[in-house]
């Protein structure tokens, strides 16, 4: 995988675990950044991740991070 996707992964990763405990968005934020956390982990290990659920969680994530951005206004 490129370098590029991976620090886009770890990026998010980082958002994600920033969602407010406090916010209706966090737990669903808790759940993407455990399956991103796994995918990462395949990759680390030099195994194929999928990348259609890899690509699913990204876009999911950026919901999540859009919509408890959202809450805070």
């Amino acid at each position: 995988m490129d370098k590029e996707p991976l620090e886009l992964i770890r990026i998010l990763l980082a958002r994600l675990e920033r969602v407010s405990v406090d916010s209706y968005w966090a737990h669903r934020a808790s759940g993407v950044r455990g399956a991103l956390l796994r995918i990462m982990d395949e990759i680390e290990s030099q195994r194929a991740p999928d990348y259609n659920m890899l690509e699913s969680l990204c876009k999911i994530g950026f919901q999540i991070l859009e919509r408890a951005a959202g809450e805070e206004r």
